[in-house]
């Protein structure tokens, strides 16, 4: 079984989340950071990994993007302050 992770981001003011799903953190994290993904993450400059979690599964972590993909800002703020509280950029952490 392939890893996989659901993963937030934001911006350099905390004011744009944006939540993805992959196999492969590192890679998908660098493409973020280096404009190689057209759409909303390069549109809003959202570069900084401020959550990620590992699943076991691709599918469960689509289910688990698509729940945190419904809630409201709020909860996921408060999710992000329990995991990362300084809200600091966590990629050099999985670098």
């Amino acid at each position: 079984m392939k890893r996989s992770f659901v993963y937030i981001l934001s911006n350099d003011y905390n004011s744009v989340l944006y939540i993805g799903v992959t196999t492969n953190l590192l890679k998908r994290i660098y493409q973020h950071k280096n404009h190689e993904v057209n759409g909303f993450s390069s549109k809003y400059n959202l570069h900084k990994l401020v959550y990620f979690k590992e699943y076991s599964t691709i599918q469960e972590a689509i289910q688990a993007e698509k729940k945190l993909k419904k809630w409201n800002r709020q909860w996921k703020i408060e999710l992000i302050s329990k995991f990362n509280s300084e809200w600091r950029d966590l990629y050099p952490q999985i670098y």
